[in-house]
């Protein structure tokens, strides 16, 4: 049985970071509601064609609003501070450049985005090239842009620079200094 989380959370990092895999981690086998913000941004069944913000926002806080417990996670700095103004702990990914690389290059296939594992491949590139770019881009999707959001942050946070190896038993959350 997964860990019952009992407060929202909010996980914010580069693309290959850990994010899926730590919100899956403190959802457990639990009914707790997980976003991936990948499904409200972008259109369905399009690659890269992105939704009005208005329709994103709606989405957005209609999640927020129809639970005392959640977990939201994405790489996109704007989504996560809309969901600040509900009191998460933040959790910031930032295990670096190449174990990022490495994750995106071990990928499973995520149906909820690709058709096929082969069309997923078919971008790899793309997303190595993006990933890597992180540290040095500026915008909502920056290494920049996720640090400020957390250090202007006043609730709960942490900062991982290593998921794996701060993980305790089974089903538990990372452990790290708060913040």
């Amino acid at each position: 049985m997964g860990v019952k989380i009992k407060m929202r959370t909010a996980i914010i990092g580069n693309s290959g970071s850990g994010k899926s895999t730590l919100a899956r981690m403190l959802t457990g086998d639990s009914n707790t509601p997980l976003l991936d913000l990948d499904t409200i941004v972008w259109e369905p069944n399009q690659i890269a064609v992105p939704r009005s913000p208005k329709a994103m926002l709606i989405d957005l806080e209609r999640f927020c609003n129809s639970s005392s417990s959640w977990v939201v996670e994405g790489c996109y700095a704007n989504c996560i501070q809309t969901t600040l103004q509900y009191g998460p702990e933040l959790i910031f990914l930032d295990p670096g450049r190449e174990a990022c690389l490495s994750n995106c290059r071990n990928r499973p296939w995520e149906p909820h985005k690709y058709a096929s594992k082969a069309e997923q491949d078919s971008k790899l590139e793309f997303l190595l090239r993006w990933v890597a770019d992180y540290y040095e881009r500026e915008g909502d999707m920056s290494h920049n842009a996720h640090r400020i959001l957390f250090e202007t942050y006043p609730g709960p946070k942490r900062h991982l620079q290593s998921l794996h190896a701060q993980q305790g038993a089974p089903g538990d959350a990372p452990k790290a200094a708060r913040a």
